[in-house]
């Protein structure tokens, strides 16, 4: 494990000290306490080490400006291994518990991941909190605190069954509830209190501690004595029920109408205890009435996505209605603080709701809402607009508020996360935003922490990086591993580099035999696609080409093809049905393919259950090949395909997202990339008939029709049937193929035999993997949270 020195840990001490956690919470001596216990002990004596620079990290962070992260998901993952890590103990701990008998790595797997995200941008801020807090940014994530995580999946027959995930069961170490910091959240039919639960955020080599403050909605009282004294047991418990749904679930499904209400009530509730938090601190720092047109001077908040836009309207009212500034001061004031991060270029995915739900639930905010948009419609008319570009971009139109556009006009600065996407939101999807407001336009593209990445998932590659480099520096900063690119010719290197890729490989198939029941091959190449299932992320694709070649090995036994296992991990939103239909195909081609003798493993399919921040942590360095082959347009950026990247692992993929920039970095001949250009799409769009790849590229039709005969007796099987149906006739609401599956397959099928050939050089693909991961520094989220701190927060390091 690459680790920082430290040599004032007194070993003994630490032992003392969870021995003493052991016998006062759970009553045993350490060595006879079960996992769970023992990981609590650690983390417990951890956090005591750290409390005296967290306090002075808080202290300090109050006298200088701060930024602020709004967002709805932290996929923060186990925190164990990471904050020991950061803390430079991880070497020191796993010593001292080795001497007892006890692996440190055991203790690690007791811990539940906190699975307070669903994807790429929950992982996304995550990765920025580590990074900010190594880089001395003063920077406070604000959230919930979610009593059950996103959900854990299991497969029955094939299908995907959600299963509660509770996180919480045996208590968390890490978090510290602030009675003392909770505020009151009203809503049109209920009060709620919002009560913070903060959490350590440990920078790498610093002293700097940051803080994760996570709201938990909790009622007024928690208990009706009087109507469970009358027997009306429901009645006693309905306020506090009613309260704590608002922060029970992560995304709860929002196909009722009850469901939307409480997902608006979810992000009304963190935005306000959160604004509200920051206002009580900024007033603190006033003797006698605050300026608050000096607030932005303090803090500059940043919207992660449109989860948090009602945060616009609602600093409105505290600073109108609580605050008595006048409404042009406040807008100021408002425009200054915020900034707003862009996600997607999926049109159908900006999000935008219902009036009818704020005027239920948020009148006041309703009515400022409408202000806002009745004076950004008096300043399109200044500008001589016309009426139906007026209407295009008002914030309310017809029924719906589009929170996209609230939040850039309520804001001095709107980033995309990767190159492409922040010029595809310039050119189309936001085209008008950008002509009214091109000062406010910039890029940051994504990135992701090389600590959690590299030094903790994969000690065995961070410790030789380390030993060739001559000093542990790229784990605070990255651009050191640039210099490794000399070795890219030396087949010492390039020797041992392989023998621990293999060895990662033999540890992921030791996991997967474990967790999944199925043997894979470690001399097989690892062809892995891990990300949240969409449509958009062809994972479909993937799947029909590998059917495709199962149906090829079948008619010619001799095909002399690579051993290959190919490896899924993905969950399905649970009420999107078309996923879920996908997994269950996926997973029946498993079925089919690794139980025919005839194939003989020469290739292997497995789909893993629950995929998590800690599976992933396993897959990543063991990865051969990284699949990235989203529609070219509608991946915003991804953080996987840096991830396989930093680990040495080439990308098969489109030229979509971060792959454009990833590319540019390692090169194009030391990737695979195939398939439709943005630009090309955007041609074919109007006259693309899918029918006609269907039945005249070979093999494609057979694989297709899976969906529908008797390969796995879909007959009669309504998702199957209308996942076949997208691709051929499209819907109400799509074309047929709109995420061009059937165009892009045989490019796809081509560019998987040029996988095959370069495979078989192993040299030739070592040097490949090295180049890789050499030219990742540009994908540090250390570098884009600087960016970020430098160009739109504006706000200085303060290391204490």
């Amino acid at each position: 494990m690459a680790d920082k020195s430290n040599h004032s840990f007194d070993e003994k001490q630490f032992m003392t000290l969870i021995a003493d956690v052991t016998r006062m919470k759970y009553g045993k001596p350490f060595e006879k306490a079960q996992k769970h216990e023992q990981f609590y002990a650690v983390a417990s004596v951890a956090m005591d080490l750290l409390a005296p620079n967290w306090a002075k990290t808080t202290k300090a962070y109050q006298q200088k400006k701060q930024a602020a992260y709004l967002s709805a998901e932290y996929l923060m993952g186990r925190a164990l291994g990471n904050n020991l890590l950061n803390l430079g103990l991880y070497k020191d701990v796993k010593k001292a518990l080795d001497k007892i008998g006890f692996d440190l790595n055991a203790i690690e797997e007791a811990e539940e991941d906190a699975g307070l995200g669903n994807g790429g941008l929950g992982r996304l801020a995550a990765c920025f909190m580590d990074s900010a807090a190594t880089e001395n940014i003063p920077l406070t994530g604000y959230g919930i605190r979610y009593d059950y995580g996103i959900f854990k999946q299991k497969f029955v027959d094939g299908r995907q069954v959600e299963l509660v995930d509770n996180w919480l069961k045996y208590g968390d170490p890490w978090s510290i509830r602030k009675d003392e910091d909770k505020k009151i959240i009203s809503f049109a039919d209920e009060q709620v209190v919002a009560v913070p639960y903060d959490t350590p955020i440990i920078g790498y080599n610093t002293k700097n501690i940051n803080t994760l403050r996570l709201w938990k909605a909790e009622p007024l009282e928690p208990f009706d004595f009087a109507a469970f004294n009358e027997q009306h047991y429901d009645e006693a418990v309905k306020l506090k029920n009613s309260a704590e749904d608002i922060s029970r679930v992560l995304y709860p499904n929002d196909s009722t109408n009850a469901g939307k209400i409480l997902r608006l009530k979810q992000q009304y509730f963190f935005v306000s205890a959160s604004l509200q938090d920051m206002i009580q601190k900024f007033k603190k720092k006033y003797k006698g009435k605050p300026n608050f047109k000096q607030f932005p001077k303090h803090y500059s908040i940043q919207l992660n996505d449109t989860h948090p836009a009602v945060a616009i309207p609602e600093m409105m009212r505290l600073l109108t209605q609580k605050e008595k500034c006048s409404w042009k001061e406040a807008w100021q004031i408002v425009v200054q603080t915020f900034s707003y991060t862009n996600h997607t270029i999926l049109a159908e995915a900006l999000e935008q709701w219902w009036k009818g739900f704020y005027q239920e639930v948020l009148p006041e905010i309703y009515k400022i809402i409408k202000k806002i948009d009745k004076q950004f419609v008096a300043e399109l008319k200044s500008l001589d607009y016309s009426k139906s570009k007026i209407k295009s971009m008002r914030i309310i139109s017809g029924d719906m508020i589009k929170m996209a556009w609230l939040s850039i006009y309520g804001t001095h600065a709107i980033n995309g996360v990767a190159f492409l996407h922040t010029e595809l939101l310039k050119s189309t999807e936001l085209k008008d935003w950008y002509r009214l407001y091109p000062q406010k336009f910039q890029n940051k593209t994504n990135g992701i922490t090389q600590r959690r990445w590299m030094a903790l998932a994969n000690p065995e590659l961070s410790n030789y990086v380390t030993k060739l480099l001559g000093n542990n520096h790229w784990i605070s900063d990255l651009t050191e591993i640039k210099a490794l690119e000399k070795y890219a010719d030396d087949d010492k290197v390039l020797k041992k580099f392989m023998a621990i890729k293999h060895q990662k490989k033999e540890q992921l198939a030791a996991y997967i035999l474990e967790h999944e029941g199925i043997e894979i091959d470690p001399n097989s190449l690892f062809d892995i696609q891990v990300k949240r299932l969409h449509e958009y992320k062809r994972q479909l694709m993937n799947a029909f080409h590998i059917l495709d070649l199962y149906y090829r090995l079948k008619e010619n036994p001799k095909l002399d093809i690579v051993k290959r296992t190919f490896i899924f991990g993905a969950k399905a939103a649970p009420g999107y049905a078309r996923a879920k239909a996908i997994i269950k195909f996926i997973n029946d081609i498993a079925q089919l393919v690794n139980n025919d003798k005839d194939v003989d493993g020469r290739i292997k399919v497995v789909f893993v259950q629950n995929y998590r921040v800690s599976y992933a942590e396993k897959i990543f360095p063991a990865a051969d090949l990284s699949e990235q082959i989203s529609t070219a347009g509608k991946e915003a950026s991804g953080t996987g395909n840096m991830k396989f990247m930093l680990n040495g692992t080439p990308t098969i993929g489109t030229l979509d997202g971060a792959n454009v920039e990833i590319v540019e970095e390692a090169g194009l001949n030391n990737n695979f990339i195939f398939g439709l250009t943005v630009d090309e799409i955007a041609k074919l769009k109007k006259k693309y008939q899918p029918k006609k790849e269907y039945l005249s590229v070979p093999g494609l039709k057979r694989v297709v029709d899976a969906l529908i005969d008797m390969t796995f007796g879909y007959t009669g099987d309504e998702s199957m049937q209308e996942l076949y149906t997208s691709l051929l006739q499209g819907a109400s609401w799509h074309q047929a193929d709109n995420y061009f599956i059937l165009k892009d397959f045989d490019a796809y099928r081509k560019k998987q035999m040029e996988v095959d050939k370069a495979f078989r050089d192993q040299k030739a693909w070592a040097r490949m993997c090295w180049i890789n991961m050499c030219n990742a520094a540009k994908f540090s989220s250390d570098r884009t949270i600087l960016e970020y701190a430098k160009d739109i927060w504006k706000v200085e390091k303060n290391d204490i």
